[in-house]
């Protein structure tokens, strides 16, 4: 019987049309890494006293890691000190003299050689006392070479020793890991890789992040490739906030190739199917009218299309799954 003129047309909510540069992609399996990994080492050798280091903690870059025995150092920190404090009282001591005996020099009450004698003992206490803080100094420096610090921010992933053990100067201590960027290491076939550039934007998304993609950067095409498969090594990084990505999580990087071409754009939702075709409804006259589209693919949410339309027609987006040709169209506000 048709519509009734008093029937309420349903309102469709619409997009545009765009024509837009758009670039083929690429979706590729890698895997998560740390951007930073350190193997912590003693600058000496020594039996280990203190290591408050635990697997799986958090350790900020300058904090205490691990502590050597330094007994024998101070004690000769402590015989150091007192003696440079003896040399000071001393040093004191010869510098009341020496003021004493210039007054007694100017007056010519005092034999010259005997000033002689009382400025070299001056002079020679004073590089004594530099002689004492430089020696000082160097055991101190011994003392903390003692301790190994965290050269990095980071997770320890392994410890390596255990208190009262012996490490041997260069010895590995823990594994530091920094998780505050990652890098996603995928292999590129060859014929994608020459259309990669270096800080170009990617896509990342980890598996066991369902649902939610990372913003990353292309840092570097490697140029030695594997000539069994022939593949590149790229690598891309990441921001981790709340360095939940771990190393050795497996990651997709969807790729936009060098080279676009313009097309047409549509929403994604706007493509229905019809039977072995594909077809957008677009509002002509206020009414509801099919086009044929051909999908050449999908960017970002936009489905890139070939058929009957141009830029700023109006296609439907929601609700057109329910839409015959030719009914009542009102453009939802």
């Amino acid at each position: 019987e048709g519509n009734k003129p008093d029937q309420p047309i349903t309102p469709f909510k619409v997009a545009d049309v765009e024509k837009k540069m758009v670039f083929e992609q690429v979706s590729l399996i890698g895997t998560a890494e740390a951007v930073a990994e350190s193997i912590v080492a003693s600058e000496v050798s020594g039996i280990v006293e203190y290591f408050p280091a635990k697997e799986g903690e958090f350790m900020k870059k300058g904090q205490l890691i691990a502590k050597l025995s330094s007994e024998e150092t101070d004690l000769r920190i402590k015989g150091a000190a007192a003696q440079r404090e003896k040399i000071k009282v001393s040093l004191l001591y010869a510098e009341k003299e020496l003021g004493r005996f210039t007054k007694l020099k100017e007056t010519n009450s005092i034999a010259s050689n005997k000033y002689d004698e009382i400025l070299h003992n001056y002079n020679a206490l004073t590089q004594e006392l530099k002689q004492s803080e430089a020696d000082i100094e160097r055991l101190l420096y011994e003392q903390k070479r003692k301790q190994v610090f965290a050269p990095i921010s980071g997770f320890v992933a392994k410890e390596h020793i255990e208190i009262g053990e012996w490490v041997n100067a260069g010895g590995p201590v823990v594994t530091l890991v920094d998780l505050s960027r990652i890098k996603i290491n995928v292999d590129v076939p060859e014929r994608y890789a020459v259309l990669l550039l270096s800080n170009s934007d990617v896509k990342v998304s980890i598996k066991s992040f369902p649902g939610k993609q990372f913003a990353g950067k292309i840092h570097a095409v490697l140029p030695r490739g594997d000539t069994g498969s022939r593949t590149y090594p790229v690598r891309i990084f990441i921001p981790n906030p709340g360095m939940k990505i771990k190393s050795g999580m497996e990651a997709a990087a969807l790729f936009s190739l060098d080279g676009g071409k313009n097309a047409l754009l549509v929403q994604k939702d706007a493509v229905v199917p019809a039977g072995d075709n594909k077809i957008v409804f677009t509002i002509r006259d206020g009414k509801a009218l099919p086009v044929m589209v051909k999908v050449l693919g999908y960017y970002d949410g936009n489905a890139a299309v070939e058929g009957e339309l141009k830029p700023g027609d109006k296609v439907v987006i929601r609700g057109n799954e329910r839409l015959r040709p030719g009914q009542p169209v009102m453009v939802a506000e």
